[in-house]
């Protein structure tokens, strides 16, 4: 399979994931929600206009430029050398993705969609945890390689 087919199939995964998840706590989720599983996770149907931990509310048009810039530095760093693994291009695709399905939200509904909540840490969705494995990946990856002395 060719390396932008496979990377291309992580990034639709990860968008209808994240979609139809969504979709699911909008429409059977919201009127329920809060639905506790256990004593330390429930499914808490949140709209977030700001970004993780609640900061900056309202900011949605913010975050929407902000998505945009980092899909295009997403793009650009896919073609650079210390990005070019094959985990590393996966960790990108990650990230692309969520910032994809977060971006959908924040397009189609003026807000993203959360629903996954600890109670200990801010309600998330699956973008977010996508965006967060992914980030991290990369950074221990690059972190990893070796840079060209000048």
């Amino acid at each position: 399979m060719r390396e932008t087919t496979r990377l291309g199939l992580i990034v639709a995964a990860v968008v209808a994931a994240d979609r139809l998840t969504k979709i699911w706590a909008q429409s059977w989720l919201y009127p329920r929600s809060p639905i506790p599983l256990t004593k330390f996770f429930y499914f808490t149907y949140v709209e977030n206009t700001g970004a993780a931990f609640g900061m900056m509310q309202g900011a949605n048009l913010f975050f929407i430029g902000v998505s945009v810039v980092l899909l295009g530095g997403l793009f650009w760093m896919r073609t650079r050398p210390e990005a070019a693994g094959r985990w590393a291009q996966a960790a990108l695709a990650l990230v692309a993705g969520g910032a994809l399905g977060n971006l959908y939200d924040r397009l189609a509904f003026g807000h993203v969609i959360d629903f996954l909540d600890f109670r200990v840490w801010p309600v998330f969705n699956v973008a977010d945890s996508c965006i967060s494995v992914g980030a991290v990946a990369l950074a221990f990856l690059l972190g990893k390689a070796e840079v060209p002395k000048s």
